[in-house]
C-alpha cells in the first residue's frame, strides 16, 4: 500500500470521528475503495467497485461520502465538458492538470512546472495574486487519432478536429449541391459544432457551412496532418 494512502486513511479517521459524521464504517469504505483506483471516477463507479469489494453501500450514501471527502480535502470533484461529476483523489501538495480525449473520453493527468511558473507571472504582471487554477486541454488522444487514419463520414467529428474530405458517397446531384455550397474534394475543413444530432457547422477557407446529418453522412474525411 503506498504510504500517502495509509496517511490518507489515518487521517480520514482523524477528522470524520472529530466531526461526529455517521455511519462512519461505511464510509471508510467508500475511502477505500476510492484508493483502489487513480482514475476519474462517477458515483457509479465507486458503487461497483464496492460491489468487487462485496460491500453494498446505497449509492445516495456513496455520492454524500464523496462530498464530505471534497469538503475535507480527501478527494476533488471535477465536471468537464460532457457535465457528468467525477472524483479524483486531492493528496496535499500536489498539483496536476488534465488532458481530456472528446472521442473516448479519457482523462490524461499531467504536470508541467513551467506551465505553472508561467501562470504565476501572468497572474503577477496583471496586478492579480493567484490562489488555485485549473488547465484543461480537449484533442483526441493517439489511441484514437490512430483510429481515425481510415475515412469516416463527418457526422462523426469532434469539434476543433482539422480535417481533409477525401471523398463523397452520392451522386452526381449530390456532388454538384456541394459545389454549388462551395464545398469539393481535398478541401481541409474545421468542425464548429457537432453535438451528435441535428446540424453541424464546419468552416472551410474562412468561410462557415452549416450541414444538415443526411448531407455530412455522404462526406468522408480523414484527419489533417499538415
Amino acid at each position: 500500500m503506498k504510504q500517502v494512502h495509509i496517511q490518507e486513511k489515518q487521517q480520514f479517521k482523524k477528522l470524520f470521528k472529530q466531526e461526529h459524521i455517521d455511519n462512519f464504517e461505511a464510509r471508510f469504505k467508500v475511502l477505500e475503495a476510492f484508493l483502489q483506483t487513480e482514475k476519474h471516477v462517477t458515483v457509479e463507479e465507486v458503487v461497483q467497485l464496492l460491489e468487487k469489494n462485496g460491500w453494498e453501500l446505497e449509492p445516495e450514501l456513496v455520492r454524500e461520502t464523496l462530498q464530505l471527502m471534497c469538503r475535507f480535502g480527501f478527494a476533488h470533484q471535477s465536471r468537464f465538458d460532457n457535465g457528468v461529476i467525477r472524483y479524483e483523489h486531492r493528496h496535499l501538495g500536489q498539483h496536476h492538470d488534465h488532458m481530456i480525449c472528446t472521442k473516448c473520453r479519457k482523462i490524461l493527468e499531467f504536470e508541467e512546472e513551467q506551465i505553472e511558473q508561467l501562470q504565476i507571472k501572468i497572474a503577477a504582471a496583471n496586478g492579480f495574486h493567484m490562489l488555485q487554477h485549473r488547465l484543461e486541454i480537449y484533442g483526441i488522444c493517439n489511441d484514437c487519432l490512430q483510429d481515425q487514419i481510415q475515412l469516416m463520414p463527418l457526422t462523426v467529428a469532434k469539434p476543433g478536429q482539422r480535417l481533409v474530405i477525401r471523398e463523397t458517397r452520392g451522386g452526381a446531384g449530390f456532388k454538384m449541391r456541394l459545389l454549388t455550397m462551395g464545398l469539393r474534394k481535398g478541401d481541409r475543413i474545421e468542425i464548429i459544432t457537432n453535438n451528435g444530432y441535428g446540424q453541424l457547422a464546419i468552416a472551410a477557407d474562412s468561410k462557415r457551412y452549416v450541414l444538415g446529418r443526411g448531407l455530412a453522412e455522404k462526406i468522408m474525411v480523414e484527419q489533417d496532418n499538415p
